[in-house]
């Protein structure tokens, strides 16, 4: 090719590149432009959410639905508890969590000034009954003197002490008010490991604070926290959170993303008491037949079987000849008083295994205790047990109430206290305490309105004529689950009050008969009872 015919293509090359960078420039196909982005164009971009960002958005409102749903009913509660007068080993200001043990040489002056502790509760009624732990009341072991509750809202009550248990860490109070915010009470056992849980509570001062976590586990044996050495019925049975619980934390709901209250929060595993990434909650089905009980009965009615117990491992799977490793290894047995022990009674042995209680499987030892928790002292059970070698055995026990403590015998005290301050009479000729029947337990067990004005019975005896003996009937004994509700003979008249009854106990001769006409709230049925007068 000649040079001339080199630079017409060369020269044709460059005008069609020019062409075509011209062409599209006017149909907008491309841009002159710096290597970096222009921000203005970033900034207005529309961008679709992802559908992780959107699912993200309907978790965070659950956890807000929850939050502002519950917050209303949870309470501050102040406990004062006025000490004996003594010197007492205190901790300098600004000492670093863990390091208390060093520094306890300190000594304070003796003083009458109150000590305080804050915790938090929940209310479960619109009239004011408030579930709390029983540490939270009576800390130490030491009733306190003044328990005050503040609501969200900020209005502050003086409340009472209903009843509490230290075998369950389970406190009832009560404020006077009406048609305050109430929380639900779930099913525990309807939780599952791996589910989302909210804590709410009065942490550390910060009040009405909410924390998440999940169900890290259920059915906890926490050993030495209700101090088991000198209170070997303790109940063991915690749900297990990584919710962050600290202290102050105690005695407020756990609750599940439908609201609903699956457990107290009661404790955290800490080397330095401040939160690391384990807390622990009573179950609220416990908590929940702690509570009725208290409000029918005045105190907590607990069966026993009288004996020490652990989880069963491999190696008693192997002697017992179990397919797999599960139930609970009878140690021993315990000190039932004067009374004969009910399992060795019923021909039970130590290194016997646990499987089932009347026809309910028994995998461990909490397991255990949930199923004995459903019956009261008088109950007969079907137990049935793996023996060495193989041996299949089925017991029949009858389970009596466990033996005081010197904790149970404390809060017993306290709660006949508290009876007797919410209006609770003792009638000594009968051996029975009785009170006005609560409006609350009118509601929860549909009383009919012909017997919601009688006396409910809340403590029977076991020295006085209305008792249950062996050789007695069901038409002449009392029942802390019966409401008097008429003098049948020898007098005929209507039971109200205190009064009423004693008029009708006065009018019968030594010797003879009272019959009253009762109704029964389990069996939600009447019957006579006949108690004889001895004066």
């Amino acid at each position: 090719m000649s040079r001339i015919a080199r630079v017409r293509l060369g020269a044709a090359v460059v005008v069609a590149f020019l062409c075509g960078l011209i062409f599209a420039s006017g149909f907008n196909l491309t841009s002159l432009s710096w290597a970096q982005a222009s921000r203005p164009e970033f900034a207005t971009a529309k961008l679709t959410p992802p559908p992780s960002t959107k699912a993200a958005d309907a978790f965070s409102d659950a956890f807000e639905w929850v939050a502002n749903t519950v917050r209303p009913a949870v309470v501050s509660i102040q406990a004062e508890t006025q000490r004996p007068r003594t010197t007492r080993r205190v901790v300098p200001p600004n000492v670093p969590p863990g390091f208390e043990q060093f520094f306890r040489q300190f000594q304070q002056p003796p003083s009458d000034q109150p000590e305080e502790a804050s915790g938090t509760g929940f209310i479960v009624s619109k009239d004011g009954y408030i579930l709390t732990n029983n540490h939270v009341v009576a800390d130490n072991g030491d009733l306190a003197t003044k328990l005050t509750v503040k609501l969200l809202d900020n209005r502050t009550f003086t409340a009472k002490l209903i009843g509490r248990d230290p075998t369950t860490d389970v406190a009832l109070i009560k404020i006077d008010a009406r048609d305050l915010p109430t929380v639900e009470l779930g099913n525990d056992s309807s939780a599952h490991i791996g589910q989302w849980v909210l804590a709410v509570g009065n942490p550390l001062g910060l009040n009405f604070t909410v924390t998440a976590g999940i169900v890290s586990a259920k059915g906890r044996q926490l050993n030495g926290l209700l101090n088991t050495r000198d209170n070997p019925y303790a109940i063991m049975d915690y749900i297990q959170t990584d919710a962050a619980i600290n202290p102050g934390n105690s005695g407020g709901p756990l609750v599940n993303l439908q609201g609903q209250v699956i457990g107290i929060n009661s404790a955290l595993a800490s080397g330095t008491g401040y939160f690391a990434g384990y807390g622990f909650a009573i179950p609220i089905s416990l908590a929940r037949e702690v509570m009725n009980d208290f409000i029918q009965y005045g105190h907590v009615r607990r069966a026993v079987l009288g004996v020490s117990v652990r989880d069963a491992d491999a190696s008693d799977a192997d002697i017992a000849g179990l397919d797999s490793i599960h139930g609970a290894v009878i140690g021993g047995f315990t000190d039932n008083g004067n009374q004969p022990n009910p399992a060795e009674k019923a021909g039970a042995k130590p290194g016997d295994v646990i499987v089932a209680v009347n026809g309910q499987n028994v995998k461990d030892v909490a397991g255990l205790q949930r199923i004995i928790r459903r019956y009261h002292p008088g109950e007969t059970v079907t137990v049935d047990v793996k023996r060495a070698g193989n041996q299949d055995k089925q017991l029949k026990v009858t389970l009596a109430a466990p033996p005081a403590t010197p904790a149970t015998q404390a809060a017993a005290r306290d709660n006949s206290g508290a009876a007797e301050s919410s209006g609770a009479t003792a009638e000594s000729t009968l051996g029975i305490s009785v009170a006005p029947v609560p409006p609350q337990l009118v509601t929860q067990d549909s009383i009919p309105s012909q017997y919601s004005g009688g006396l409910l019975v809340t403590d029977v005896s076991p020295n006085g004529p209305a008792f249950p003996s062996p050789s007695s009937t069901s038409s002449g004994l009392l029942a802390s689950s019966d409401i008097i509700v008429q003098s049948l003979y020898p007098r005929q008249m209507p039971i109200k009050s205190a009064d009423d009854l004693t008029a009708a106990v006065k009018a019968v001769p030594s010797g003879k008969y009272l019959q009253l006409l009762v109704y029964n709230i389990g069996n939600q049925q009447t019957r006579t009872v006949n108690v004889k007068i001895e004066r």
